[in-house]
């Protein structure tokens, strides 16, 4: 690992983590030294993670290392059967067993063996070599590929989010704009929020759905898995702005092959776009005499940097800047990926503008931290219910972050 001014790029361990964090009625036992899991608990808790999976590691040694040893998992381990007695136990590697070759799938199987009555559920990517979001595409796959069991169909229609992970910024937000939206729509109550709020039963019952509502591409393989056993049809995309998510909503009613409820959604969409006609002149303005204050630069997951670009630079005409994303795994022609150097020099070179980044380079540009829009964070976020990023409520939402955002620009200069 080269030396980082910054947070390095998370890797494979990190997104297996923050996938599986927040499973209620689960523990997870990392096969590594302690500071790992501490250091670790302290980001997830900064991020709004709290009181789910339980997080434990071996605090293996030296002594473990040189002679190979796996005593201390198994001392583990009963340790946290007799505490917690969970139905589910994630068993994590670190970058140490990965190197000398701990074989944490067969120690799975024997532990499996001793505990019939809870599943042993061993991850690999505990390695440099694996990015994040490779790490959370593998852990969304394994859960669904088996937790889930045989069920039919739920009477009432029902649907599973794939992908709310922890690592996305505001994602509990997010998740509940989702679900309101759904249930306004259509009526419709979740069975499966994976992995922001949801249990080990949750994920057991996910076959019962109607339709999976996948929010990044990594949930994708999980839905055709899950659509090769259950037959459940998925929509894979984030709805942001107004248009953008009614076209989203046409889109679930479609595959659904149910009517919407015109009244809620038309309420929704007045709102918006009676907001967006109030801005117009504004935009205009801004556009026509300092198009330089209103350019839209964002620098997050790809998936979130397309949603946001598409209504910022698309309903709202916004002037186009520069974009890029967090993972080389996702790097396109339209949205390639940064390094640190490149993103620092990215941001230097547009002074002014609205810039959406994370929490780390926005503070050391000195730039408006209320844009911010993914992680890495420096604050701490304890209130879930605040305003989401998508949907309706979302687009709202923006709007009145970049209006202040650049009517602010104009107050510096008088």
């Amino acid at each position: 690992m080269g030396l980082h001014r910054f947070k390095p790029l998370p890797s494979g361990r990190m997104g297996i983590l923050w996938t599986l964090s927040s499973i209620r009625d689960a523990a997870m036992v990392e096969f590594g030294c302690m500071g790992h899991m501490m250091y670790s608990g302290v980001t997830l808790e900064n991020t709004g993670v709290r009181g789910a999976c339980k997080r434990y590691s071996t605090h293996i040694d030296e002594t473990d290392i040189a002679l190979g040893s796996t005593d201390k998992l198994a001392d583990t381990i009963a340790h946290v059967m007799e505490r917690d007695n969970p139905r589910v136990i994630f068993l994590l590697p670190s970058s140490i067993p990965e190197v000398i070759g701990t074989d944490l799938q067969a120690e799975a199987k024997a532990l499996q063996q001793e505990y019939p009555n809870t599943h042993f559920l061993s991850f690999g990517y505990g390695g440099f070599e694996v990015t994040q979001h490779r790490g959370i595409q593998e852990a969304l796959l394994r859960l669904v590929q088996t937790l889930p069991r045989d069920t039919d169909k739920k009477p009432q229609s029902t649907f599973n989010i794939i992908g709310s992970c922890a690592d996305l910024f505001r994602f509990q937000a997010d998740a509940s704009e989702i679900l309101r939206i759904m249930e306004g729509v259509f009526g419709m109550k979740p069975l499966c929020i994976l992995t922001s709020d949801t249990s080990v039963q949750d994920i057991e019952n996910m076959g019962g759905a109607h339709i999976n509502l996948v929010l990044r591409r990594e949930g994708e393989p999980a839905a055709k898995h899950l659509q090769e056993r259950f037959g459940t049809p998925y929509l894979q995309g984030r709805p942001y702005g107004i248009d953008g998510t009614a076209r989203w909503i046409e889109e679930v009613a479609e595959i659904l092959k149910v009517p919407v409820d015109r009244d809620f959604l038309d309420s929704q969409l007045r709102e918006g776009k009676r907001l967006l006609s109030d801005m117009r002149p504004l935009i205009r303005h801004l556009g026509e005499e300092h198009p330089e204050k209103i350019r839209l630069s964002i620098g997050a997951h790809a998936d979130v940097v397309r949603g946001i670009r598409n209504f910022g630079c698309g309903e709202l005409s916004l002037p186009q800047g520069t974009y890029w994303c967090d993972s080389p795994d996702m790097a396109g022609d339209d949205i390639p990926y940064f390094t640190e150097d490149q993103w620092m020099e990215a941001i230097q070179s547009q002074k002014k503008g609205l810039l959406m980044a994370s929490g780390e380079a926005l503070a050391w540009a000195d730039r408006n931290m209320s844009l911010q829009i993914t992680n890495p964070d420096i604050r701490r976020r304890l209130n879930p219910y605040v305003p989401p990023f998508v949907g309706f409520r979302g687009a709202l939402h923006l709007m009145d972050l970049w209006i202040n955002a650049a009517l602010e620009q104009e107050d510096d200069e008088d």
